[in-house]
């Protein structure tokens, strides 16, 4: 059994960092290496998790158990589905009280690897001290921003009907690698899916100004139901930026949706929008973006479903 050990101090209250720690489905937005998280049993106290995240570059998921103690702000943490190289995984998140407003936050693991073999310990050593830290990192900068959070986030959601199977219209945003011949923003895609449903994609977008713009993303895909992705490359103005595309078959067709969440970065607005400008004018530039390359790309999927007809 390999034990790690990792702390940051906070200048917030335990009870700040701790808020962000026991919500684990707003993990993808504050967590760098969280691409998806579900509740998939129990209650506030015991619950039964499936995390979606990246590890040294992979996606990989796996199954948790949690047991959150609110009084003395402490999770305790045990994976109960396991993916190779992971043969046991548990530990725990505390959230100690340095002072009324500061707090150490400390993040313990406690593993084994699939037949003790050395290599995939390092692996998982390796996965676990970058994951670790990142972590760390993101709650210091959630629990101590928690009151302008809000102010930050922006969410929303664009629809388009398809009159045509669900199944065209999800193979459509599958088939991420064919991209570049269908969709005049994507100039390069490349892709990779060692298991399937679960993707590694870098994309070279063109903006309107003739500018290229490389993203990397995780992909969780649902086979006819939903695709979920998380950003690891995000535009300078962006802390996070992570989206959804929905597929729901009605009488009309197949009502496909693009659902975008994303952080603005105070910091970075004025000095890319100019020293007048605020987290307003940022979030409406950033819908107006996002909104738009979403949108070219649900409208190339109705004419590409329709004209099969």
């Amino acid at each position: 059994m390999t034990h790690t050990e990792h702390s940051i101090t906070i200048a917030a209250p335990p009870e700040a960092a701790y808020r962000v720690i026991a919500d684990v489905l707003s993990w993808p937005v504050f967590f760098t290496p969280t691409i998806h998280t579900e509740r998939v049993g129990g209650d506030d106290v015991d619950e039964r998790i499936r995390i979606w995240a990246f590890a040294n570059g992979e996606v990989k998921t796996w199954t948790s158990r949690r047991h959150l103690n609110a009084g003395v702000h402490r999770v305790e943490f045990s994976q109960e589905i396991t993916q190779d190289p992971v043969a046991t995984m548990g530990g725990e998140w505390t959230v100690e009280a340095l002072s009324e407003d500061k707090s150490l936050a400390t993040l313990t693991h406690d593993f084994t690897a699939v037949g003790d073999d050395p290599a995939k310990l390092d692996l998982i050593d390796r996965a676990v001290e970058h994951n670790s830290r990142a972590e760390l990192d993101r709650l210091q900068l959630a629990a101590e921003r928690q009151a302008e959070i809000d102010d930050l986030l922006l969410t929303f959601t664009d629809t388009e009907l398809i009159d045509g199977p669900v199944a065209e219209a999800y193979d459509f945003i599958y088939r991420c690698q064919d991209w570049p011949d269908r969709l005049p923003h994507v100039s390069r895609l490349a892709l990779t899916e060692d298991v399937p449903g679960l993707q590694v994609m870098e994309m070279d977008t063109r903006s309107p100004d003739g500018s290229v713009h490389t993203t990397k993303s995780g992909r969780v895909c649902f086979p006819g139901e939903r695709i979920v992705y998380k950003q690891t490359q995000v535009p300078p103005i962006l802390t996070a930026h992570l989206g959804e595309w929905l597929f729901e078959e009605t009488p009309e067709g197949t009502r496909l949706s693009a659902r975008h969440t994303a952080m603005v970065k105070p910091e970075a607005v004025p000095e890319l929008l100019g020293p007048q400008a605020t987290v307003a004018d940022a979030k409406k530039r950033v819908r107006e973006a996002l909104g738009a390359n979403s949108t070219t790309t649900m409208r190339h999927a109705k004419a590409h479903v329709e004209a099969g007809r």
